[in-house]
This record gives structure tokens, sequence and C-alpha cells, in this order.
């Protein structure tokens, strides 16, 4: 069985909203329910499990009525980092199951389901998998006396997700100490010195995390 846990732990404070980022509505229905609704498309009988604070989870239920929302999930509660969202949406995937897992982010609603597609079988063959896309900015390193240096962007890559992995190797990397260096969910899993396969994603799959960004995501759905 494959799962897909979706992390949304924002408060909207970059937004600038009293309302957290992921329930802010674009095309007149929030962010969170069109996330959503990329996996159901991708895989109807995808396990969905979604990370919410615990005192958001009575008004995602609210809007889940309001919007008549009826794709069916497990809501998880959310911890106090990246990491242990994750660790949370991990242990309701009961003991004993096989197969793949995807973690990602629930302000990315534009990822195709090509992409996911992708994710699932490069992660069933080669045990990790996450989606990546060009640089296309110019990279400066800067170093700690205030100096730097332009690097080859050609050497880097922006990483998304849905960041997809074994099941038991996600329980396995999710069984460590946490650590700050855990950047995402890959990192937590390479630090058992596994490597993760790179895999091509889309580059409308923006995280939405400021004004712009949901102007640009309006503008996405016009499209």
């Amino acid at each position: 069985m494959d799962y897909i846990i979706i992390v949304a732990g924002g408060k909207g404070l970059r937004m600038g909203s009293d309302v957290p980022k992921q329930f802010l509505p674009i095309g007149g229905k929030p962010v969170l329910m069109r996330t959503i609704e990329r996996f159901h498309a991708y895989d109807a009988a995808l396990r969905i499990i979604l990370v919410l604070p615990r005192e958001q989870h009575e008004y995602w239920q609210q809007l889940c009525r309001e919007y008549r929302f009826g794709i069916r999930h497990t809501l998880a509660e959310g911890g106090a980092t990246r990491f242990h969202s994750s660790r949370n949406g991990l242990a309701a995937i009961p003991e004993g199951e096989h197969g793949v897992a995807g973690i990602h982010d629930g302000v990315r609603p534009f990822v195709s389901t090509e992409v996911i597609g992708r994710c699932f079988d490069r992660a069933r063959e080669d045990y990790a998998a996450i989606p990546v896309v060009p640089v296309t900015d110019t990279l400066r390193y800067v170093g700690d006396n205030g100096g730097g240096r332009n690097v080859l962007r050609s050497d880097y890559r922006v990483v998304q997700t849905p960041q997809v992995f074994d099941i038991g190797l996600l329980r396995q990397a999710f069984s460590q100490p946490y650590d700050e260096a855990f950047t995402d969910d890959a990192s937590v899993v390479e630090r058992l010195g596994c490597s993760v396969a790179m895999v091509e994603g889309n580059p409308e799959n923006i995280k939405i995390t400021t004004p712009v960004d949901l102007k640009i995501a309006e503008a996405l759905l016009s499209c």
C-alpha cells in the first residue's frame, strides 16, 4: 500500500495573514484542498495522511464541511519542527505496511501528476526519490568574511516535493534523533548513508509562502 503524508504546519506569518497560508483560498478553494486533489488525481487509491497542528484540526474539519470536501484522509498532529511533523505522519501508517510513502508540502498545490508518478515509480526502484528543477538564477557563495564568489549553477538543483521513500527505510530514518541539519526529509534519509535519486520536477510546483506567491498561484490557475 502506498501513502502520501501532506505536511501543513504554517502559521501564515510571512503571508501577513491571520489565516494560516494552507487555508487561504486560490481560485475560490483553500490551498490545502487543491494540494490533496493533485494526489487524488494521480491515484484515487493512494492513502492520504494530513498533518496539521492540533489547534487547526477543528477549523480544517469546518472547511471540509463548508466546501463539501469529500476526499478521504487521515488527520495527524503536527510537531514542533518539520522533522517531528513528518515523523508524526509516518506514525499514522500501520505497522507492517510495505510499499512507498511520499512526504509533500501542503502549500505546493501545483505539483503535476506526472511528477508525482515519477517520484513514486523511482522510489519503488531505488528506495528514495526527490523531484528537482534546474537553477535559473546566478548563485553566489558568501564567505564568513563577507566576501564571496559566483558558483556554477549547473552544479546545483532546486529541490521540491513530494519526496518519496520506501516505508521501511523511512521508519529507520525517522527513528534517529532530531538534528538541526535536517533541512528536508531527504536529508534525514541521507544521514543513514543512503543515496537519494533525483527525478525531473515541474517549475509550476511552487511553495506558497508570501503574498507574491499567492498572486502567482492565481495566475497559474487562470492559465
